[in-house]
C-alpha cells in the first residue's frame, strides 16, 4: 500500500511537490521485472548497450538545465553545485558507455588447453542513494552497473527524491528497456531494507551513515549479497609552514562549505602547523567574510540551507547546545525568517577528543587545531574512525609524498581539495566503507570473474 510524502524546499519551507511511496509490493514488482529484463539487456551486443547508455548520456544533456532548477528546489543546492552535478551524470553516463566494449577478460598460460576469463554481470543490483547528492551519487551506482549488464533498482532519499525519479523518466526516453533501471521512491526502512533481504538483489550501493551500512552489511552477509559501502568522513585539511597561506587561507571556506558542510568529503579538521597558526587564522577569517550564503538560485550564492530542520538542530547540538564546552572562534552570516539556515562555523576544539574534532558534524562547522612538525600532523589526521578524504597543503614535493602514503585516506589532494574525478578511484579507508566506486576500476564491483578451460589435446 502507498504513502504519500510531502517533498519540502530546504530555501523556503514551502511543498515543492506530494509524492507516492512505494511499498514492499511494489518493490517486489520492481525487482521481478529486473529479474525478466535482466537476459535480454546482459545479451545485447556490448557495441548497443554502449550506444544506449550514449543516448541517455545525451538526453541528460538536453536537460542539464531542468534539472539543476529541481535539484535547488529538491535539495537547496547553490544553482552553481546544481549543474555541475547534472552534468556529472552526464559525464558518467558517457564515461561508462566505453565500458562495455572494454569489459575485458583474460588469457591464461596454461599446459593442455587454452585458459580464459569473462566478466558476467551480477544480475540486479540495488543503489540506495543518500540526500546530499542525489544526482551524482546515483549515477556513480547505476552508469557502471548498466554497463557491466546488470539491471538496477534505485531508492532515493525520502527528502530528496525528484530529480532520481526524472533520470528514470529520461532513461526510458533514451531508449532503455523498461524494467532495467527502476527508481522506487520509498522509506529506507520499507524499500531500502527490501532490497538487502531480497534474494534476487544480488548487490547493494549503499552511501550514507556508518550505523546503517554497518546494519546492511550484517544482513546481507544472510545471502551474501555483495555490497559497496561509503559512509562518512571526518577528513583533515592539513597546512604546513611552507604552504601558500595566501592560497590556503583562500581555498580553506569551500573546502567545509560546499553543500552546507553536507558532504562527505568535508575538510571539518583543519591543522596548521604552529609557527604559522596565527597568520593562516587572520587570513582565514577574511576569506571566510567573503563566502556568500543565501538564495541558492542566485548565480552568486556560495552557500545555501541545510536539508530539514532535522539536519540543522543536529548541526546546532554539535556547537550551541554540547556538553561541552565549545570556543567559536568567528562565524559567517545566514539568511533569517523561512528555510534551514545554520551560519559557516569556526571553532577551536581544546582536545582531539572533543566531539566536534571526531563526530562527522555533516553541515557548515570546521575545527581548527595546531600541530608541532609531519608527525604530529600526521597522528592527528589519521586520529579519527574515518578515513574518506584530506587535503595537504605543501610547497616540498617529498613531504607531499610522504604525508599522502602517511594519511590513512582514500582521496588524497595536495594543493587542493578536490576529491572526486569520474575517472579516478572514489572510495574510503577504515569506517569510511568498503570498496571503490568510479574510474575504470568500478566494473569490477559489478561483475564476476568466470573461467573457462578449454581442452586442446585430442
Amino acid at each position: 500500500m502507498s504513502t504519500t510524502h510531502d517533498v519540502i524546499n530546504p530555501a523556503t519551507e514551502e511543498t515543492v511537490r506530494s509524492i507516492d511511496l512505494v511499498g514492499v509490493e511494489e518493490t517486489d514488482e520492481a525487482v521481478a521485472r529486473a529479474v525478466e529484463t535482466g537476459p535480454a539487456w546482459r545479451a545485447l551486443a556490448p557495441a548497443d548497450r554502449g550506444r544506449l547508455l550514449r543516448r541517455f548520456s545525451e538526453v541528460v544533456d538536453g536537460h542539464l538545465e531542468e534539472l539543476a532548477q529541481l535539484e535547488v528546489d529538491n535539495a537547496g543546492h547553490t544553482i552553481g553545485n546544481a549543474r555541475w552535478e547534472a552534468g556529472n551524470v552526464r559525464d558518467v553516463l558517457a564515461y561508462y558507455s566505453a565500458a562495455p566494449e572494454r569489459l575485458f577478460g583474460r588469457q591464461i598460460p596454461v599446459a593442455g588447453g587454452l585458459d580464459v576469463t569473462f566478466k558476467e554481470p551480477l544480475g540486479v543490483v540495488s543503489v540506495i542513494v543518500p540526500w546530499n547528492f542525489p544526482m551524482p551519487i546515483a549515477g556513480w551506482g547505476f552508469a557502471p552497473a548498466l554497463a557491466a549488464g546488470n539491471t538496477v533498482v534505485l531508492k532515493p532519499a525520502e527528502l530528496t527524491p525528484l530529480t532520481a525519479m526524472r533520470l528514470g523518466e529520461l532513461a526510458l526516453e533514451a531508449g532503455i528497456p523498461e524494467g532495467v533501471f527502476t527508481v522506487l521512491p520509498g522509506k529506507g526502512s520499507v524499500v531500502g531494507e527490501r532490497f538487502v533481504t531480497h534474494p534476487d538483489v544480488r548487490k547493494v550501493c549503499f552511501t550514507g551513515s556508518t550505523t546503517v551500512g554497518q546494519d546492511i552489511m550484517r544482513k546481507a552477509a544472510d545471502q551474501l549479497k555483495r555490497v559497496t559501502l561509503e559512509l562518512g568522513g571526518k577528513s583533515a585539511n592539513i597546512v604546513f609552514d611552507d604552504a601558500d597561506l595566501d592560497a590556503a587561507a583562500a581555498a580553506a571556506p569551500m573546502s567545509f562549505l560546499d553543500n552546507a558542510g553536507q558532504d562527505c568529503c568535508a575538510r571539518t579538521r583543519i591543522l596548521v602547523q604552529r609557527s604559522v597558526f596565527d597568520a593562516f587564522m587572520e587570513r582565514f577569517e577574511v576569506a571566510m567574510r567573503d563566502v556568500r550564503v543565501g538564495d541558492p538560485h542566485d548565480e552568486d550564492t556560495q552557500m545555501g540551507p541545510l536539508v530539514s530542520a532535522g539536519q540543522r538542530e543536529t548541526v546546532r547540538g554539535f556547537v550551541e547546545d554540547s556538553d561541552e564546552t565549545v570556543d567559536v572562534a568567528f562565524r559567517g552570516s545566514a539568511p533569517e525568517g523561512a528555510g534551514y539556515w545554520y551560519p559557516p562555523t569556526v571553532v577551536l576544539p581544546g582536545s582531539t577528543s572533543d566531539r566536534v574534532w571526531q563526530d562527522e558534524v555533516f553541515g557548515p562547522v570546521v575545527g581548527v587545531m595546531p600541530f608541532d612538525d609531519e608527525a604530529d600532523a600526521v597522528a592527528k589526521a589519521n586520529d579519527t574512525a574515518y578515513g574518506l578524504s584530506g587535503s595537504i597543503w605543501t610547497r616540498d614535493v617529498g613531504r607531499a609524498i610522504r604525508v599522502s602514503r602517511a594519511v590513512e585516506a582514500g582521496n588524497l589532494s595536495v594543493n587542493s581539495h578536490s576529491s572526486v574525478r569520474y575517472s579516478t578511484p572514489f572510495g574510503g579507508f577504515k569506517s569510511s566503507g568498503i570498496g571503490r566506486e568510479l574510474g575504470p576500476d568500478a566494473l569490477d564491483a559489478f561483475t564476476e570473474v568466470k573461467n573457462v578451460f578449454i581442452s586442446t589435446e585430442s
